[in-house]
């Protein structure tokens, strides 16, 4: 597709809602995992440092 303007470019022949909304969606899936991840990732190490100090 060949489109002559920005506005023509974010319309996407009509069906921007659709394709914006979706790379909005997956951006916000990924940037959710991270920080779900990053969460994680402390509370092991919070646990593992716990039971480290308990076993000395």
């Amino acid at each position: 597709m060949i489109w002559k303007s920005l506005d023509d470019f974010i319309a996407m022949g009509g069906y921007g809602f659709y394709v914006w909304g979706s790379y909005l969606v997956t951006a916000v899936i990924i940037v959710g995992e991270i920080l779900m991840l990053r969460a994680r990732r402390r509370a092991v190490e919070k646990t593992r440092q716990a039971q480290l100090s308990l076993s000395e």
